[in-house]
């Protein structure tokens, strides 16, 4: 294989950084989703004569690229909630997306070594692609933000094969299209795909198979999302409602955990409930943390709440820190919890956060890395609940998802598989101020109904806070830094699940699989050419 020269690969770098840029935009708030289609086409583009390290470089600068402009919204968040020094909050930004980059590296990498013809990549780059977020998921607690199928949460007949696959089906067919796309530009452009040497062209009959490939795709997402639609919403319209009133009281960060302002936040959590009693709601959410003191331990504001929630017949659904005493030692454990409590203010339940924020709710190894509590002042102490957990609400069984936790497929996955039928996602994200980062995960919640067929309503602090039908619609939202509550009548659906709510793990184990049989594959065809005498380059 012949060496890049300079030029290619400055041409090469440039591919890869507007694969980067290219894909952010793909989640940005401008209707944008469809540039996820091609934007890692361009990656494609870069790899076509690279070698292994090559491709190393190339996916981690895409990579890196991509992450430090779709999460730059941690660097203020750190440095005024932190409170971090500039230099740490941007180091710990890069330290993140290099860490996140090489997932990117690895796909890159891999392709180059595995696929020979170009054609192949329609089933390689999917398969390995899907193999690293599913990855991405669990390794190192798990940082599944803005995985490629996320970009698609508002074009909603393409995303109603999550029910199938999850959003992983989604990030499927969104890399699938890249790879076509990628192949046919190739014959048109008569450039090569030759990483192992080969430099083949895609012939004509190849990208004409592209290009019906790429129109099946989406001819049958198409139809398969069109008549999901349809026939979801015949079933939500005869499935029994619950009416939910959701409250944004809208406290800035800053200003949420002083004291002086309890009394006002108690009084305006009351106040705006109070508005929605006109629809009589059977029940009424408040944000994570709405009670920012310790609920049912500091008497004199929990009796101040009580008192006010006796004005009202309806269930609330109320987000507050907790703690216990631990058995035998009389430690204080922490949680981040929901109460939930009937129209005669009785506890009916409660749910404590199972997946906690790293670095904010806990610190990881924190017995080795002490100095992080110490410069990182906000930091929790906090211990996970059980997962599982269904909080029953009288006409609904609730999944209760705090903040974070949304975005993990398979805690609403396995609450709906133990009863529940109403997804609930309570949130603060105050913490990213008017940045892209709480547009980024309230897209990610409406993939959690369309997997489940379950309404889904949310409660932000300071916005979004929004009603989701089981099809993915986005009935209505709140804006950022308002203070409101909004009232509707939402279906509760019961029956049949999902294939994806029943078998989460059908299509990663698939991909995982296939990326393990792929590689074997590649390795014992690099060892025949070995023997035969063949020279490869090892860049």
């Amino acid at each position: 294989m012949r060496q890049l020269n300079l030029f290619q690969y400055r041409s090469a770098a440039f591919y890869a950084v507007a694969s980067g840029v290219l894909l952010t935009c793909a989640f940005d708030n401008i209707g944008a989703g469809f540039a996820a289609w091609f934007a890692i086409g361009f990656l494609l583009l870069g790899l076509r004569d690279a070698g292994p390290k090559h491709a190393f470089n190339l996916g981690l600068l895409a990579g890196f690229v991509h992450y430090t402009t779709l999460l730059y919204w941690l660097v203020p968040t750190m440095r005024v909630f932190g409170p971090l020094p500039l230099g740490l909050a941007v180091g710990a930004l890069l330290l993140l997306s290099f860490y996140l980059a090489l997932y990117v590296s690895v796909f890159s990498v891999a392709l180059t070594v595995a696929v020979r013809r170009p054609l192949f990549l329609l089933i390689a780059a999917p398969v390995f692609w899907v193999t690293l977020e599913y990855a991405k998921t669990y390794l190192f607690t798990g940082y599944p933000w803005g995985l490629v199928g996320y970009s698609q949460y508002s074009y909603l007949p393409l995303i109603q094969s999550a029910d199938l696959f999850g959003v992983y089906g989604v990030s499927f067919f969104v890399v699938a299209i890249n790879a076509a796309v990628f192949v046919i530009a190739l014959h048109v452009r008569r450039l090569s795909w030759g990483p192992d040497g080969s430099n083949r062209v895609p012939a004509r009959g190849e990208a004409l198979m592209c290009v019906g490939i790429i129109v099946l795709a989406f001819l049958g997402n198409g139809w398969y999302g069109s008549s999901r639609i349809a026939d979801v919403d015949v079933r939500a319209e005869a499935a029994g409602k619950i009416g939910v009133s959701v409250v944004q009281g809208n406290f800035e960060q800053a200003i949420k955990w002083d004291d002086e302002f309890i009394n006002k936040t108690i009084e305006r959590y009351i106040r705006l409930s109070e508005e929605t009693m006109a629809f009589s709601p059977d029940l009424v959410v408040w944000p994570e943390t709405a009670m920012p003191f310790y609920f049912l331990r500091e008497k004199e504001y929990t009796d101040q709440v009580l008192k006010g929630l006796a004005r009202m017949d309806a269930w609330f659904l109320i987000g507050s820190p907790s703690y216990e005493l631990e058995d035998g030692t009389g430690d204080v454990v922490f949680y981040n919890t929901a109460y939930l409590f009937d129209p005669e203010t009785r506890l009916s339940g409660a749910y404590d956060k199972v997946h906690l924020v790293p670095f904010g709710e806990y610190v990881p190894l924190g017995d080795w890395l002490p100095f992080i509590g110490r410069m990182v002042h906000s930091v929790g102490d906090f211990r996970p609940g059980e997962a599982g957990t269904i909080l029953s609400a009288n006409k609904a069984d609730l999944c209760v998802q705090i903040c974070y936790e949304i975005i993990f497929p398979r805690y609403s996955a396995r609450m709906v598989e133990n009863g529940g039928n109403l997804i609930v996602n309570i949130t603060n994200d105050a913490w990213f101020g008017e940045t892209a980062g709480p547009v980024q995960h309230f897209s990610m919640t409406v993939f959690r109904a369309v997997e489940n067929r379950k309404s889904l309503v949310r409660s932000a602090n300071t916005g979004i806070s929004a009603f989701v039908d089981p099809s993915g619609r986005v009935l209505e939202q709140t804006r950022l830094n308002e203070t409101t509550a909004i009232y509707r009548d939402m279906p509760v659906m019961t029956g049949a699940r999902t294939l994806y709510t029943n078998y989460p793990g059908i299509l990663p184990a698939f991909c995982i699989l296939s990326s393990f049989l792929i590689a074997a594959a590649a390795g014992i065809r690099r060892k025949r050419n070995k023997r035969g005498g063949q020279d490869h380059d090892s860049r």
